[in-house]
């Protein structure tokens, strides 16, 4: 059995801080109002985060392998405008849906291709395309909302199964798809492998141009899914459906713990985040908070996210090399009860 030090504490408690402060952060709202913890405010907050938990999974799967996509937000945006204008044009919610998603899909291919064909620097390219894709969606709709969207398009918006909604059924879908690809696949593998260490993934054979590529091909096809979603639940496509969605998802997933730098991640701590940003918005709606205000306070949330994700990595060093000293000390000793 593991010996607990203070070391193997403060590593755990790092580690689950996001899950902590989860715990916390519930108490408080339900303190400050008990009509937070109703089982009905509990269902909307599930409801408001399964988009953004969408996008959240690919992205981390992004971040995994030591890149990022800043432009998911736009991506949506302009996939929702495309199949939008798509549907009003041909009367065909089937043709909407099938363009819209072909259409993040060929965002993520142009994104995977530059950062890993010509290896430009994934956060650059991606800011780049957030403005392109954004802009390029406002002029095709000269910025102004797609309306007259089939009706059997915009009823999947509400449509709930068995009485849950189809946004959640996704969602956990999504979660468990992205949990079994993680750590029960061979493409889950390779993604920390690229991410964890690029040269020595490259002396394994692995084609990690492909890799990236794909991965960068999902992330703008569930993009481009979830602004489909989100045109359906509006019942129009607004130009803007998915602006601020990149950071939220950013925020998600580094709250989540999973390593900037790539290389580690676990699908579990990227729902603990998930959770937390759900229910930092709906505590500030229910309590009346100031738009304004909420909006400081999730963009205060990312910088402590990405605080959290540094002392993380370095309390994983510290245990590393801690763990690493005992043994040699217990190899001295051994070695010297051998000489004596």
């Amino acid at each position: 059995m593991p010996r607990i030090t203070a070391e193997r504490i403060r590593l755990l408690l790092v580690q689950n801080g996001v899950l902590i402060a989860l715990v916390l952060l519930i108490a408080l709202f339900a303190i400050l109002n008990p009509r937070f913890i109703s089982v009905g405010n509990l269902q909307t907050i599930v409801l408001q985060i399964a988009e953004l938990g969408l996008i959240a999974l690919p992205v981390a799967f992004l971040i995994m392998q030591a890149n990022v996509d800043l432009s998911v937000g736009s991506v949506a945006t302009l996939s929702a405008v495309v199949g939008g204008l798509t549907m009003v044009g041909t009367g065909s919610p089937v043709a909407g849906i099938v363009v819209g998603v072909a259409v993040g899909a060929c965002a993520g291919l142009v994104n995977g291709t530059l950062v890993s064909v010509l290896g430009l620097n994934s956060f650059v390219v991606t800011l780049g395309f957030m403005s392109a894709w954004s802009g390029l969606a406002l002029f095709l709709t000269n910025g102004k909302t797609v309306s007259g969207l089939p009706s059997s398009f915009t009823s999947l918006g509400s449509f709930a199964p068995f009485g849950v909604r189809i946004q959640i059924i996704l969602l956990v879908a999504a979660i468990v798809v992205a949990w079994w690809v993680l750590n029960h696949t061979t493409r889950g593998r390779e993604i920390l492998a690229v991410g964890g260490n690029l040269r020595a993934s490259q002396l394994m054979g692995l084609r990690i141009n492909r890799i990236r590529v794909s991965t960068y091909v999902v992330t703008g096809a569930v993009a481009g899914f979830v602004g489909l979603l989100l045109a359906a639940k509006l019942g129009a496509v607004s130009p803007i459906v998915g602006q601020g969605m990149e950071l939220d998802a950013l925020t998600v997933v580094l709250l989540g713990g999973v390593a900037f730098e790539g290389g580690s991640g676990r699908i579990r701590s990227v729902l603990y985040g998930l959770a937390f940003v759900g229910v930092l918005k709906n505590g500030l709606v229910i309590l009346g908070i100031s738009p304004y205000i909420q909006t400081i306070l999730v963009g205060l949330t990312l910088v402590i996210a990405v605080g959290l994700d540094r002392g993380i990595q370095q309390a994983v060093a510290r245990s590393i090399a801690s763990s690493a000293r005992r043994r040699q000390r217990r190899y001295q000793q051994e070695l010297s009860q051998t000489s004596a």
